[in-house]
């Protein structure tokens, strides 16, 4: 009784904010993503789904790239030389007007921080009269994918101090930032001198709620018209609601484990191996997730067709393969039936987060599985920011994680972060394959040719077998809808929420 009254004093304490004050109406969106940061190299994801701030490239539904601030763009015979052709009359949310020198400014500030556009060989990024000419020092096939990311976002100039920190969000999108309350609330309005079409939704909120019952409570209540991340409980109930609608899009995104391979009981990949066999997918997806057909049999979806492997033995859950894998490399079962090695226990901490609100169920469910294998693990839960953050001082042993496979719309551009020599905050950790890294060098220069379908094979061949990162589930987004609002476009790459092609529902 005390949990059920603590939130619904959490949701009380909550919605204040949005019943107050509402006219015109605003629409409020609510996300378990917290906004950590005004830099768009931190928290820019927020500022690109609310459509505060905007990028030289946009991608469509499809994945493909399509204009933004950039109307056009032309490359050279042999790739190294990029010209972005900037639209014309764009203004900021400061008035000043958006020019090729503005576009350069913010380029080589998000260059200097942590995002895309620093792992990219960028040579030089100039102005040319209307256009902005970006140099490579050599070829590389994902740099507009990299040129979609929030990190690459174009602020005014006035958004930067002298040291190039960001301390106001001035973008060039069809919403202007009217209250911003780091690290839950945000609210936008239209701004009227934007470039293109003038949405119909004049007022928007952003509420933060990292709690799964908090975001549910509040879709249920009415009090929310767009709620991400349902959590699978929930679903159905919410569903019974007559003013709600539940959508579901499967999205390029994976449940996994991502470890360190440098762990004594992790180097050896018959030990990985081991772990992937004793896990129960199908339980988890029939159990917790509720959709049996999330099992991840590998890692990357059907979806991704240029990388799935559709003729290759999926992975399986076979304990007893899994015990025989342990023995191979030297752990015997003692009397406590426990796996041991040379005195030492085989014993590894997971950390996850509850912002995705069924990774700590599945590690405890993953916790369960592995102890009947002899694998004693431990559970922390904590912020997401802990895993890149553990990944960086090694002191990581387990993360579950959920990673976007299309943070950029070309999945290269994730493996080239991800499985660089030593790995990335979010994909491998202490483990290298040079065979892996000539492929995807390979991918790199010569993007899609004739040989790519095998390179691709070959990337993800590697992955299933040396398992320096462990799948158990494919991902759908789950959102509730208000029927009060039509024309929500759930986007499947999680970078813009749409709200400007939002109606509210007359009828």
């Amino acid at each position: 009784m005390s949990k059920i009254l603590g939130a619904f004093m959490v949701v009380l304490v909550l919605l204040l904010p949005f019943s107050a004050f509402a006219a015109p109406p605003m629409i409020q969106i609510v996300a378990p993503w917290e906004i950590s940061s005004k830099d768009p190299s931190r928290a820019g994801f927020v500022y690109g789904r609310l459509e505060v701030a905007e990028t030289l490239v946009n991608v469509d539904l499809n994945g493909s790239h399509i204009p933004g601030l950039a109307a056009s763009w032309d490359t050279s015979d042999d790739g190294r030389i990029w010209r972005f052709t900037i639209r014309p009359d764009v203004r900021f949310h400061d008035g000043t007007l958006m020019t090729t020198e503005t576009v350069v400014n913010s380029l080589l500030i998000a260059r200097q921080k942590p995002g895309v556009l620093n792992r990219a060989p960028v040579e030089s990024i100039e102005a040319d009269n209307e256009a902005i000419v970006l140099t490579l020092s050599e070829p590389f096939s994902p740099i507009l994918s990299f040129l979609t990311h929030y990190s690459t976002m174009i602020l005014a100039p006035a958004a930067y101090d002298e040291s190039g920190n960001v301390v106001e969000v001035i973008g060039t999108g069809p919403y202007r930032i009217t209250l911003l309350q780091p690290p839950q609330k945000m609210e936008v309005a239209v701004f009227t001198e934007y470039w293109g079409p003038q949405p119909k939704i004049e007022r928007a909120g952003y509420l933060a709620a990292g709690r799964g019952e908090t975001r549910a409570l509040l879709a249920e209540s009415g009090e929310a018209h767009v709620v991400f991340t349902i959590d699978p409980a929930s679903v159905q109930r919410l569903a019974r609601r007559d003013h709600l609608e539940i959508r579901t899009v499967p999205l390029p995104r994976i449940v996994s484990l991502k470890l360190n391979c440098a762990h004594p009981g992790l180097e050896d990949v018959r030990v990985r191996q081991a772990l992937s066999l004793a896990i129960d997918r199908a339980g988890i997806a029939q159990a917790i997730l509720r959709q049996p057909d999330l099992v991840a049999n590998q890692y990357f979806p059907p979806s991704m067709q240029a990388w799935h492997l559709s003729d290759s033995a999926p992975l399986r859950y076979d304990t007893e393969q899994a015990r025989h894998l342990l023995q191979e490399a030297g752990w015997h079962v003692n009397d406590a039936g426990k796996l041991e090695r040379d005195g030492q226990l085989l014993q590894v901490e997971i950390v996850t987060y509850p912002d995705r609100p069924e990774l700590p169920l599945i590690a405890a469910a993953v916790q369960d599985q592995w102890r009947s294998v002899g694998v004693e693990a431990t559970i922390a839960i904590s912020n997401s920011s802990v895993i890149p953050a553990r990944h960086q001082d090694n002191s990581l042993e387990i993360g579950l994680i959920s990673r976007l496979l299309a943070l950029v719309p070309d999945p290269l551009g994730i493996l080239v972060q991800d499985f660089a020599p030593g790995g990335g905050d979010w994909g491998a950790m202490n483990w290298n394959s040079d065979q892996l890294s000539a492929i995807l060098a390979k991918l790199i220069v010569s993007g899609e040719n004739d040989t790519a379908e095998e390179l691709n094979r070959q990337v993800s061949e590697i992955l299933h077998e040396e398992m320096p990162i462990i799948p158990i589930s494919w991902y759908q987004q789950t959102v509730a809808v208000s029927r009060q609002v039509t024309n929500v476009i759930i986007d499947p790459f999680e970078r813009v929420y749409n709200i400007s092609a939002m109606e509210w529902n007359e009828q």
